[in-house]
This record gives structure tokens, sequence and C-alpha cells, in this order.
């Protein structure tokens, strides 16, 4: 028999526990945290609003197609989140998703089977990512100018393989295109955004729970600590250029998925929505600083934006109008806060 428990009486004077909900009113979180908290409000406080002012916004189904018209995005800002938090950036992801489409279509046109084509898109990706990684690493050429000089080589490659636009007839690719994945209630995805949310969960993992995570964040924070710390600098450094170059790979498998063709005039400035997705989430241009999570809220609030546009008939043009507004935002209030902290 379990002896009976007992509890010691209050003394006098002392200050009582705290009860759950003091706990709850005292509770802050991290500062690492408060970048994501803010974009995450600055989504729910968007999308509440839009319920407020149009019928049907804020059907589960419409939430659902912001994942489902940016899985490709999605998987972009993942990629550049590695680079921004090491302190680099990699403007060449546009053109590689173009060169992703291109390289898609035309294998198929020429009987590959769907596999084979898509590992032929993530090799090319993957190999110019890592081409540009070691131009930045082992050449020490900054990495505006190494991926300014990928992005105008992905998209000349595009035009050497075709001027014109290809079609994709492969019945395999396209059942995997348009076959919807039913979800209670009548909802409903793709298979692009179960690959999309499944690099999410992947690239979470890595940052939060791997050695490589923390050497990413450590070579933003200061990369000369790092380097005396014993850290893999120079293998990091070269690592995330071919993650990112990897993750426009994918991305340019799902905007293949999404307009089943190629061609080499797809994906003209994603590379900028990719960054300010990256930006609005939260991670600190200077590097070592931001989250995953961040920067799939940064393109949740880009694809409100463009509900926004749609919804009150708009042109498109005021899309770029106001997410350029939102990135100068968040990069100042950045800048005010890194100037706090020093």
């Amino acid at each position: 028999m379990s002896a009976p428990t007992t509890t010691r009486p209050p003394v006098a004077g002392e200050p009582a526990a705290p009860g759950p909900w003091s706990r709850v009113l005292r509770w802050s979180p991290s500062g690492r945290y408060l970048p994501v908290i803010a974009t995450g409000v600055l989504f729910l406080t968007m999308f509440g609003a839009g319920g407020l002012r149009y019928e049907g916004f804020v059907d589960p189904q419409n939430f659902l197609s912001l994942f489902l018209d940016n899985a490709f995005l999605i998987v972009l800002a993942v990629g550049m989140t590695f680079v921004i938090l090491t302190g680099g950036i990699d403007l060449s992801v546009g053109s590689v998703v173009a060169l992703s489409t291109m390289i898609a279509a035309t294998t198929l046109e020429a009987g590959w089977s769907v596999p084979a084509a898509m590992v032929a898109v993530l090799v090319v990706a993957t190999s110019l990512g890592l081409l540009m990684g070691v131009l930045v690493q082992h050449l020490q050429i900054q990495p505006f100018i190494a991926t300014l000089a990928g992005l105008f080589l992905a998209r000349g490659i595009c035009f050497m393989i075709s001027a014109e636009s290809v079609p994709i007839s492969n019945p395999e690719f396209l059942e995997l295109s348009f076959t919807p994945i039913a979800l209670p209630g009548g909802y409903f995805i793709r298979w692009s955004v179960v690959i999309a949310l499944v690099v999410v969960s992947v690239a979470v993992w890595v940052l939060a729970r791997t050695r490589f995570g923390r050497t990413v964040y450590a070579v933003g924070s200061n990369e000369g600590s790092a380097v005396l710390m014993g850290l893999a600098v120079a293998r990091t450094k070269v690592a995330v250029y071919a993650i990112s170059g990897f993750c426009a790979g994918v991305g340019g498998i799902l905007f293949t998925l999404y307009t089943p063709s190629g061609n080499s005039l797809h994906a003209v400035g994603m590379e900028l929505d990719a960054i300010a997705a990256v930006v609005i989430g939260g991670t600190l241009l200077t590097g070592g600083r931001g989250l995953v999570i961040g920067s799939v809220l940064g393109v949740l609030v880009l694809g409100t934006i463009k509900s926004f546009i749609v919804f009150e008939n708009l042109n498109s043009w005021w899309t770029r109008i106001v997410v350029g507004v939102l990135v100068l935002v968040f990069v100042v209030i950045q800048r005010l806060l890194t100037r706090r902290r020093t």
C-alpha cells in the first residue's frame, strides 16, 4: 500500500506558489521567436481582414489554396533560408526553376520516364548550386556576383534548349499533376503540397537538431568565431548553396506540376519573391538568425496579398508594390533591432 501524500502547509510570510494562469500571463517568448510570431500575427490579421471584407475568403479551401498555388515558392524559400542564414544570397533560383521546367518537359517529350526526368532535374539543379557554392567559398567571389552569373547561365541554357514553350503530354505526369488528395469535409490538396511540406519538415529538423544546422547558424552569426571553434565552415557554406540548388530543382518540378509545360520565361523574378518571403518571415539578411517556419509564413503572407489583389480585381503590379513596402518595413525593423543589440 502506497504511503499517503501530504502537502506542506503554507508558512506565514512566504509568497504563494504561482497558479497556472499567472504563469501563462508572465510567459514571454524567446527573442528568436518574436519575428516569426510577428509574421504569424500579420498573416492572421490579413486573412481575418479578408474574411470581413470578402465573402468566402476564410473558407478552408481558400486557405489550402495558398499552399496549392505557392508550393513551389515554399520550397524555394526553404533553400533561400539556408543561404541567407549564412549571410549569403542566391539570385539564381528563379532561372534554375525555369531550367528545371525545360529539362523536365524535354526529357518527358523524348520518352524518359517521370522518375528519370525528375532525377535529371535534381542532378542539374544541385550541381549548379554546388558550383556557385564553390565560387563563393573557394574563389572568394561575392555571393551576389556568383549567383548573378548563375542566373544568366541557367536562363541562357533554357534558351539553348528551346526558345518556345514545351507542353507536357505524359499521362503519368499529368495524373500526378492534377489528381487531388481528398481531405475530410470535401476539401483537397495535391501532391505538390505534400512534397513541399515534407521539404519544410526535413529542413526544420536539419536546422534544429543536427550539427550541420547549428553550424549554419554559427557561420551566419560570426564566421571567424565558427572557424576558431573548429566548425566545418567551408563545407557548410558550399553545402547551403547546393541545398538551395536542390530546392530550386524541387521547386521547378512543383512548378512544372502546377503549369504542365517547360518555358524559358517561367519564374522570372521568382528569386525576389523567395528573398522577400524569407525577409518577411524574420530571417536576418546579415545571417545567423531565422527559422524555416517564418519563411513559410512569409510565403503565406505573399499569397494572401495576391488573393487580395484578385478579389479587388486590381492590376497584378499592386502585388509588387505591397510586397516592396512590406520588405522595406521588415528590413528597417531588422536594422533597428540589430542596432539595439549592439
